[in-house]
């Protein structure tokens, strides 16, 4: 899969398109994702630009899992999920669909089924309310 600069999440990282954001540092932004697979789903990116995992730097690597641990913490902390997925998809084959690489967290409850990935788009406002609440829960990350 070759990198595409105009791939949405490319496109957000310029602020070229909108997105719900949940964390930002100086190498990775996290938001919620649009269609959501469980309430509080996030997606985690690199600044840096590369397709798949492959591709990506170590340091980029490294900031990705730091904000990937982050963030799973302050989601536990203010959803109270029963599990926490942390997925990370390369190549249509494997079901990656946006050519930027990615890490999906996903909340789930017992006896909750997921929704399918990419298929229904969720409202805005529950999206904002969920964000503010894991917003809410993130710590220094020397706390954490």
């Amino acid at each position: 899969m070759s990198y595409d600069p105009n791939n949405i999440f490319a496109r957000i990282l310029r602020g070229d398109a909108p997105c719900i954001k949940v964390f930002e540092d100086a190498t990775t932004l996290a938001f919620m994702d649009v269609m959501p697979q469980s309430d509080g789903h996030l997606l985690v990116v690199p600044k840096e630009d590369a397709a798949e995992i492959f591709e990506l730097s170590e340091a980029a690597a490294v900031a990705c899992i730091r904000t990937v641990r982050r963030l799973s913490i302050a989601v536990r902390a203010a959803l109270q999920p029963t599990g926490v997925v942390v997925a990370q998809f390369n190549g249509s084959d494997a079901g990656q669909t946006v050519p930027h690489v990615h890490f999906h967290i996903i909340p789930r409850w017992a006896h909750a089924p997921l929704i399918p990935h990419a298929r229904i788009q969720a409202d805005r406002g529950r999206l904002e309310e969920l964000a503010s609440l894991i917003r809410s829960k993130l710590v220094d990350d020397s706390l954490a």
